[in-house]
């Protein structure tokens, strides 16, 4: 690690738990985000920020002035463009460091599943049921650890499905997939701002644990959060062993949960 390096990330490496050796594991590793809004924006932010060597920002939409008032990856100047390449621009300003991949669109079963094999961690930001449930499916299939973030109105949570490990749930083990759940919007619902700041940040922090290894995730743990009242809790749950999505599961790859 150079001079310029271990200048920009002095206060990571300063932490007993993240060291050296925890920062060159963040240079080394790959993101997938699915989805550079609301919660992308942050999540993306802090790992560009933190030295994460690769990102993919997947996301089809165009930024509207309406996003402005939370998804804080994007500016003014922003406006009509497609998310993904915005994003990139700002990534790439924020961190020459860092390579950066903009995919505009919107990715079938088997584009994501080609994405989510090259990925170490993938983030799911997007904002509807059906495309995280691919998404699960996708890790799932690749044993790839998935961090999952939602917000709406006042309430945010997320929760980490680590694959890697045999006695992990999965996404569906927590919310079955069903075409009777009822989708909310932020476009018809609303949504505080700094509340998908809140939940994008957890993200981030979670997925530079997973590649570093430190700490303890949220595997197995809905953690959730009520803006309003600004109460945080944690909810717990295990693996269903008729789960559609994950009782198949392949077998695991070597390498350990974080390692």
């Amino acid at each position: 690690m150079d001079d310029a390096r271990l200048t920009r990330y002095a206060r990571h490496i300063l932490l007993d738990e993240f060291g050296i050796e925890g920062q060159e594991r963040l240079l080394a590793a790959h993101a997938l985000i699915v989805g550079a809004g609301g919660l992308g924006s942050p999540a993306a932010l802090y790992l560009a920020a933190a030295g994460v060597g690769r990102i993919t920002l997947v996301d089809d939409d165009i930024v509207e002035l309406s996003n402005l008032q939370r998804q804080i990856l994007h500016d003014m100047a922003g406006l009509g463009r497609p998310k993904a390449e915005s994003g990139r621009d700002a990534l790439r300003a924020l961190n020459p460091d860092v390579q950066v991949r903009a995919l505009v669109e919107r990715l079938d079963e088997t584009r994501l599943r080609e994405r989510v094999l090259d990925a170490d961690v993938v983030l799911d930001c997007s904002d509807n049921f059906a495309t995280r449930h691919a998404i699960n499916r996708a890790c799932v299939a690749a044993r790839k650890p998935l961090v999952s973030g939602a917000a709406i109105k006042f309430s945010g949570q997320v929760s980490v499905y680590d694959l890697r490990d045999e006695t992990a749930p999965c996404y569906h083990c927590l919310f079955p997939e069903s075409d009777d759940v009822e989708e909310l919007r932020c476009a018809t619902t609303g949504v505080l701002g700094p509340l998908v700041g809140m939940v994008g940040s957890v993200q981030a922090a979670e997925a530079i644990k997973v590649i570093t290894g430190m700490g303890e995730t949220l595997v197995g743990r809905l953690l959730s959060v009520d803006a309003l009242r600004m109460q945080w809790h944690t909810i717990r749950f295990r693996r269903d062993p008729d789960c559609p999505a994950c009782a198949r599961r392949a077998p695991a790859a070597a390498a350990s949960p974080g390692g």
